[in-house]
């Protein structure tokens, strides 16, 4: 089997990254576009010693699970590995990912529950980061998705995952930058103005919150007369805001940002409470599911315990430690990001709630300094999981149970495993599907510690 190779393989299963599993002559083979129970044509892309991956070109036999994807970009953009697979079968799929990563990488043998599917799968994602670049002819502006496995920009008219009017907004931005001497961002040369627009869309009110993100504050004036044209122009755009990142990064927003016409913040309603979420802040994109998984903590604690103190850790906005606090004595949050505790403390006097104590600093930093224990622990850590010194802090100041939250199955596994080592056991794995059309799945496990004394 070499580069360029055209076969004809049978796909049997999906990997944990949403590519198709084959093997020819013992050897894996990663194909992308390809369903299990699929047999397809496909060109060899690349040849590893342990592995090769492939495209696919043509469809022989279809999976009695394939679909016709509902966006005519999905092929070529980079954005939703599943769509061409029957929902119930991706939720399936998805199932199998933290099945794997919990045997795998964790040796642990507690069922995972069947995922709580998204309430919408289309329309569901208030969060759009568009990169930015220009056509090197024409210099005609291009905003989407990366193609599969490159820095390519699909330049995308419509997304069926999103609100169409981030599609509006996003056009206008196309036709009118040059207008206002705005050109894209060139990532090889790390020229040019705009790198990003980020959009956050209220699922309640409708209304929009534009982030232009761009490469100097020399563009200042030019963007100040830019912005104010995207804020005219839409009645659902609430406000628009400048971020400027200057640095040579794969990380989208840098450290500042200002506010140039409007608000700077949009409303969304999650449990009848009401959270504000800023341009550089953390708020799950799908505000439906958002609110199970939250309903699903909130009813666990409720059933578990009488009145409990609670930790909610990594916290962002305290998202989840404001939509519990009903039925708690008190909630700490704890988050290392000055922007995300700003409004969560407007949020806590927006709603008038009096039982949630917040600490800007880091979880591990907290952990070590604090002699407190708490009947629960709410950890929501980024992809990459916690530390060591992390988990063995909250081991030890939980009373009996931390309630772990992750979207990466595999770093979860790692942790749980390394929980799992001193004495804690898993209650149970209860997927949520976050991220539709993606191999992205969200997780809430319930760990218990059954040695707690009062250490």
């Amino acid at each position: 089997m070499n580069e360029n190779d055209e076969i004809v393989v049978y796909i049997e299963k999906m990997s944990n990254l949403g590519t198709g599993i084959a093997k020819v002559d013992g050897q894996v083979v990663f194909v992308e576009n390809a369903c299990p129970e699929d047999e397809v044509k496909v060109k060899i892309t690349k040849v590893n010693k342990n592995y090769a991956t492939a495209k696919t070109i043509e469809v022989i036999t279809p999976s009695p699970h394939r679909v016709e994807p509902f966006c005519a970009m999905q092929k070529v953009c980079g954005a939703c590995q599943l769509q061409f697979i029957d929902y119930e079968y991706q939720l399936q799929l998805k199932k199998q990912i933290v099945e794997d990563a919990m045997k795998n990488i964790g040796g642990i043998d507690t069922p995972v529950n069947f995922p709580v599917a998204s309430p919408q799968i289309k329309e569901y994602r208030h969060k759009i980061q568009y990169p930015v670049s220009q056509t090197k002819v024409s210099g005609r502006i291009l905003a989407g998705y990366f193609k599969p496995q490159s820095h390519e920009i699909v330049n995308i008219k419509h997304c069926p995952i999103q609100p169409k009017i981030c599609d509006d907004i996003i056009e206008f931005i196309r036709n009118k930058a040059f207008d206002y001497g705005i050109s894209g961002f060139d990532e090889k040369k790390h020229s040019g103005d705009l790198r990003h627009v980020v959009i956050r869309s209220s699922e309640a009110t409708g209304k929009c919150l534009v982030t232009l993100v761009v490469n100097s504050t020399k563009t200042f004036e030019r963007l100040n007369d830019f912005a104010q044209s995207i804020f005219d122009e839409f009645k659902e755009v609430i406000g628009v805001c400048v971020n400027f990142n200057s640095k040579k990064t794969n990380v989208i927003l840098g450290d500042k940002t200002e506010c140039i016409c409007g608000k700077d913040f949009v409303k969304e309603r999650i449990l009848d409470k009401t959270f504000r979420i800023g341009a550089n802040t953390f708020f799950q994109v799908n505000p439906k599911s958002a609110e199970n998984i939250f309903k699903y903590v909130k009813d666990y604690l409720q059933k578990n315990f009488e009145n409990p103190t609670v930790l909610d850790a990594y916290a962002g906005v305290t998202s989840f430690g404001i939509s519990v606090c009903d039925c708690c004595k008190q909630v700490v949050s704890v988050e290392e990001n000055k922007e995300a505790v700003n409004f969560a403390s407007e949020i806590i006097k927006l709603n008038n709630i009096e039982n949630v104590e917040i600490h800007n600093m880091d979880a591990a930093k907290f952990f070590q300094k604090t002699k407190r224990k708490f009947d629960a622990i709410i950890l929501d850590p980024p992809r990459k999981g916690c530390s060591k010194e992390s988990l063995d802090e909250a081991y030890r100041l939980s009373k009996g149970k931390i309630i772990y939250v992750s979207c990466n199955p595999a770093t979860l596994a790692r942790d749980l495993k390394y929980l799992k080592e001193k004495g804690c056991t898993i209650e149970s794995i209860q997927p949520f599907d976050m991220f539709c059309h993606t191999y992205h799945i969200e997780n809430v496990v319930i760990i218990n510690r059954q040695d707690y004394t009062n250490l």
